[in-house]
């Protein structure tokens, strides 16, 4: 090409350069937004990932040592830290394995189950609506027992099949063997209910 020869540009008004000029600007806007939104997700996603982990774990029932309160499927949250006394719900760690059952008794306290299933705690007979059916169930342990200090005495609700406490598979359960106290049935919706 000579000096002489000019190459031919397509020329543009100044309407089409300013709407060309909002397209680069608003494909910059939204790009910026989608990472924002991705970024503001995967922070989300981290923090329920580290709550779950370290104050609430979440937690589904498999069995049926816990019915008619928690029935095999629902999934529940607990609460790490969180003392428990009698009546609460806890899950714990036994040989490697999580269990969910109710405190009974705590350190110092007298637990006796006569021949129908009774407890009663300190002499005192426990009033427990959550139990449909009174039972002995599998119980190897010698009665009356006093809970040693820092530890509970465990039972599950379905007491014709919960191996508790009354076990010396269970025996008493300690304040370290505590994942949480459960507090809340998140799972299925029908039976979203506070526990503790």
């Amino acid at each position: 090409m000579s000096e002489h020869e000019a190459k031919s540009y397509p020329e543009f008004s100044v309407e089409q350069l300013q709407a060309e000029l909002r397209r680069v600007n608003y494909r910059r806007r939204f790009s910026q937004s989608v990472l924002r939104i991705l970024l503001v997700l995967a922070l989300v996603v981290a923090v329920a990932v580290a709550a779950a982990y370290l104050w609430l774990p979440v937690m589904r029932i498999y069995g049926d040592s816990m019915e008619n309160t928690l029935v095999s499927g629902d999934v529940v949250v607990a609460v790490r830290g969180l003392d428990a006394e009698a009546g609460d719900l806890v899950a714990f760690e036994v040989s490697g394995k999580l269990l969910m059952k109710r405190v009974i008794a705590k350190g110092g306290d007298v637990v006796s189950i006569d021949a129908h299933g009774a407890v009663s705690v300190n002499g005192v007979v426990l009033e427990e609506p959550y139990v449909d059916e009174l039972a002995l169930g599998t119980c190897d342990v010698q009665m009356p027992c006093t809970v040693p200090a820092g530890m509970y005495f465990v039972m599950g609700d379905h007491r014709t099949v919960s191996i508790d406490s009354r076990s010396e598979a269970v025996g008493f359960v300690g304040k370290d063997q505590i994942v949480g106290r459960v507090v809340l049935r998140v799972w299925p919706l029908s039976r979203l209910d506070w526990l503790g």
